[in-house]
Parts: C-alpha cells; structure tokens; sequence
C-alpha cells in the first residue's frame, strides 16, 4: 500500500463552473468535489484541481474563434478519452476547440491531438490506436 497521494495537476482559471464542466465533459471526468474559487475532477489515479485565478480577465463572452491560445506554455494536460471525434465535437460545444483529425499523429499506439480550453489553455487529447 502506497502512502503517497495521488498526482494530480492544479489549472488555474478564471471561471471556475465554466472549466469545471469543460474538462468533466470533454474527459469524462468526475465532479469529486466543489466550491467557488475550486473544484477537484477525478479520473483513474489522476486528479486536476480547477483553481480560481484572481485578478486576471474573465474571457465571459469568448468563443473558440476569439480565444487566445496559450501555444507556449512549461505545461500541458494530456488526458485520456474514448474518442477523439467525440471529445472534439464537446469541446467545441463547450467554447474550446481540438484540433481537425489533420494534426492528429500516432506513437507507442496512442493517436493524440492537441486543442484549448475556453480560456485558452492548451491540452492534449490521448486515445488507444486501434
């Protein structure tokens, strides 16, 4: 038995409920726990902490087209889905964007395909290649 805690990747936000259900949707990731400045999703031995950035814009009427992407980053989220056509039709749905199946690529079986939250956070989307 391991007496360490889970790893777990804190992203901070601007709008907490927004991203919250960005990231439960598009990676089927469960609500374990929330509150206004923070919520904590869950998904097989790994957790990410959506933390409430003070002081910073709120991109409240943004879309996908006027969203700025945060391109260079020190981080990016890799997260498991079943699909990438359907996490990508989410995401769209939910004011993100993940890349066209033109820059998905392929390595040690996994297809992954980079895309952006509402708020312009760069993540990438990892599926089993059959």
């Amino acid at each position: 038995m391991t007496t360490l805690p889970i790893t777990c990747m804190v992203l901070f936000v601007s709008d907490v409920p927004r991203m919250t259900a960005f990231y439960s949707t598009v990676a089927a990731m469960k609500i374990l726990h929330e509150e206004p400045s923070y919520a904590i999703l869950g998904i097989d031995g790994f957790e990410l902490v959506i933390h409430a950035l003070y002081g910073e814009p709120s991109p409240q009427n943004s879309t996908a087209v006027t969203v700025v992407v945060r391109e260079d980053s020190y981080t990016k989220l890799c997260l498991p889905v079943a699909n990438i056509s359907i996490a990508r039709a989410q995401a769209d749905q939910l004011g993100g964007a993940i890349k066209s199946s033109a820059h998905e690529w392929v390595a040690r079986g996994i297809r992954a395909c980079d895309g952006h939250d509402p708020e312009g956070n760069v993540f990438q989307v990892r599926m089993l290649d059959a």
